[in-house]
């Protein structure tokens, strides 16, 4: 198994740029907590395992995790988990919600309403925040609604971007009372079809985005902005590919929109110098 640096590292997330002005303790201690995410995403993402393999291996996965909390892991990553969670005092529940949020996407791929994705956003993605802001240090309790809504935000951020490679794999995270709302169906989606409906649609999804982003910075105090310069160098890339998706006019079928790495460690600098320095 590579190392959590090295895993860290090779998949150049946003993730990975947002790390490198960190303290080297923290550094690494967040390359420990993203390649467990990274490598419990990864079960459920490989192709060359059945359903009830992914299945298995997730259940082993939870399993060697708690062995880890009990000071018996055999797997090096779960050894350096468990010194990290010691460290920094990291609540145990974000880990095992992150690996049911996962298993979602063995068993759920349609989502009736909002309030049933927002759930599946919290488990995938707020718990990360949860494992990372006792990393980061923070001093006001309403931190922990920062990292939950900001969680929530990126998800949604990420779904509006991942629209048409989702729907190819039989995943589709919009919610199906919105699709009817806004006159869009499966069908129309699965068959890329841009049009004014889906532009709305597309719309309305990033506006809900933003007023996460929105209600995550209302919950960040003044005293924990330094010290969540990393969260807030996410939260300035993903707001950045979500302008940039308006811009190109929510037409996600002809390419990937993205932030290039380049532009990604530029934002990273500017909040580092704007919560750090100044």
């Amino acid at each position: 198994m590579e190392t959590a640096k090295q895993i860290s590292k090779n998949s150049k997330s946003s993730f990975y740029y947002t790390f490198a002005l960190l303290p080297k303790d923290k550094r690494e201690a967040m390359d420990v907590v993203y390649s467990f995410c990274r490598l419990t995403d990864d079960i459920v993402d490989n192709q060359t395992y059945s359903a009830e393999a992914k299945e298995q291996k997730l259940h082993e996965w939870k399993n060697d995790f708690t062995k880890s909390l009990q000071g018996k892991a055999e797997i090096p990553l779960f050894m350096e988990l468990k010194e990290c969670i010691d460290k920094f005092k990291i609540p145990h529940k974000p880990f095992y919600d992150l690996i049911d949020g996962v298993e979602l996407d063995l068993t759920k791929n349609r989502y009736a309403n909002f309030d049933e994705l927002k759930d599946y956003c919290y488990k995938v993605a707020s718990t990360v925040g949860l494992m990372t802001i006792p990393i980061f240090g923070y001093k006001n309790p309403k931190t922990i609604d920062f990292a939950i809504n900001l969680g929530i935000a990126l998800q949604l951020t990420n779904i509006i971007r991942d629209i048409k490679v989702d729907a190819e794999n039989n995943r589709i995270y919009l919610p199906q009372d919105e699709l009817v709302k806004f006159n869009y169906s499966e069908n129309e989606l699965l068959k890329n079809n841009y049009d004014e409906n889906f532009i709305e649609l597309m719309q309305f999804q990033t506006d809900r985005a933003r007023e996460f982003y929105k209600i995550a910075d209302n919950n960040l105090t003044k005293k924990d902005k330094a010290s969540m310069f990393t969260a807030k160098s996410m939260e300035y890339i993903y707001c950045r590919l979500l302008d940039i998706i308006e811009q190109e006019k929510f037409n996600v079928f002809e390419k990937r929109i993205r932030v290039s790495n380049f532009n990604k460690m530029l934002l990273a600098l500017a909040v580092y110098i704007k919560y750090k320095i100044f």
